[in-house]
């Protein structure tokens, strides 16, 4: 008998989740998310400016389009972000070999 800790193979795996796909009682129960919206002031004059902006790219509304901005530059942000930690993990590596915390 394999114990809960025990490595299965992934045969083994595999088989057992064919096996209890359609049994909802071999499942945990669902985790639901309820995202919150959250409300950000603008000064009138920049939402004016958003707003047309909005209207040049043909987005259906002024928040579709605030929504793929701020993704957009949080990826950017993200990106350099990792880069300078990439580029300052490898200053730490050339300085003696051995990375100090």
């Amino acid at each position: 008998m394999r114990t809960k800790y025990s490595t299965m193979k992934e045969d083994e795996i595999d088989a057992l989740v064919i096996a209890q796909a359609n049994d909802d009682a071999a499942w945990e129960p669902r985790n639901v998310v309820h995202s919150k919206m959250a409300s950000v002031a603008l000064p009138a004059a920049l939402a004016v400016r958003a707003a047309f902006f909005a209207r040049i790219h043909r987005e259906k509304t002024l928040e579709s389009w605030l929504k793929r901005i701020i993704q957009e530059r949080l990826d950017i942000e993200e990106a350099a972000f990792s880069g300078f930690k990439k580029e300052m993990m490898d200053k730490r590596m050339g300085q003696g070999g051995d990375v100090v915390e």
